[in-house]
């Protein structure tokens, strides 16, 4: 593998011809790191090979103690500061790192690209995300894709599941559909994003992104296409949860109670931008959380009447299951 960073070639120009012209329009890839030493190089290189090549790197650190900051800092001084950003995180976890730099008002740009240690980017990436959301809009708007899965070595092992439902709010009740990794949100998301409270506990932060666009009345475009390399692997916080073994520990997390408190922070959230909701989204939440308070048939009906549900029969017939144990 090639450790030294590329130059980058800026008089090149893309292949995909389009009526909008969107080359000057600023994304800020959003890297939150904490020892990724063991594939950082390919995730970096996965960036600095984008056909859409006006991107700004935001490193967030968040306390490695192995060769992650020295990888930083190789490809910073190769890249030039203005391009490859280093900041200290808060260290306390994943999502709240990833917070800090969407919170952080020092970062201006029009788009905003979240971003894994691990993973590698297809080359169309960021093009193709820009793409399908506007950059300018009266609303807030996601991109988010399918992921394909390597292994540690990039040996293909498949694909995330792929989803046909409409995003929507009563669905992200229930379930984060994409990861953090594909996604990419309009300056109207973002400013969304970081009105979350600071004290507030968060679940994930690709679903806490997925309930506010919708939940908002912005706009989700879910791609069938995958977008990236999903590496497997033993040191992963996350991993793509699609297969048989992975269903069982969903299912055994609804079993234990874990899922239950899962939507009580997730509505904790909501609940402050309750005014930001739109009229349907509000009531679709106030129903499903007054069905989690109430006797069993109450229960299903008001679980029915919120219209929440997830995205497969199998994840149907769990939710159902959850709702009479009264695990929601």
């Amino acid at each position: 593998m090639n450790t030294q960073p590329h130059r980058l070639n800026l008089s090149r120009t893309s292949e995909n011809t389009s009526d909008l012209d969107t080359s000057s329009q600023k994304v800020a890839i959003l890297l939150c790191t904490y020892n990724g030493s063991s594939f950082l190089r390919e995730q970096l290189e996965s960036f600095i090979n984008q056909t859409h090549e006006n991107w700004v790197i935001y490193a967030s650190d968040d306390g490695s103690s192995d060769d992650t900051l020295a990888i930083l800092n190789h490809y910073q001084r190769a890249l030039g500061r203005e391009r490859l950003i280093i900041l200290d995180g808060p260290r306390s976890g994943f999502a709240k790192n990833f917070l800090s730099l969407i919170k952080n008002r020092s970062i201006i740009a029009d788009y905003f690209a979240f971003s894994d240690q691990d993973d590698i980017w297809f080359a169309d990436k960021l093009e193709r995300s820009i793409a399908k959301i506007p950059s300018v809009s009266d609303s807030p708007a996601l991109y988010c894709s399918r992921t394909r899965l390597v292994s540690a070595d990039k040996q293909e092992q498949g694909f995330s599941p792929l989803f046909s439902s409409a995003p929507e709010f009563a669905n992200a009740m229930v379930q984060s559909i994409a990861g953090a990794n594909t996604m990419l949100i309009n300056a109207q998301a973002r400013d969304l994003l970081a009105q979350t409270p600071d004290d507030t506990i968060i679940v994930a932060h690709d679903w806490l992104t997925y309930l506010l666009v919708t939940g908002c009345g912005g706009t989700v475009f879910y791609d069938r296409r995958p977008s990236l390399d999903y590496r497997q692997h033993s040191e992963n916080l996350i991993g793509a949860n699609n297969s048989a073994r992975q269903r069982l520990v969903r299912f055994g997390r609804m079993w234990s109670g874990r899922f239950s408190e899962w939507s009580t922070q997730n509505l904790l959230i909501l609940h402050s931008f309750r005014q930001e909701l739109t009229p349907k989204n509000r009531q679709a939440m106030d129903l499903f959380e007054q069905a989690r308070k109430s006797s069993f048939f109450m229960r299903l009906f008001l679980m029915s009447k919120s219209g929440v549900h997830r995205q497969t029969l199998p994840g149907n017939i769990s939710l159902f299951i959850a709702a009479c144990l009264n695990k929601i």
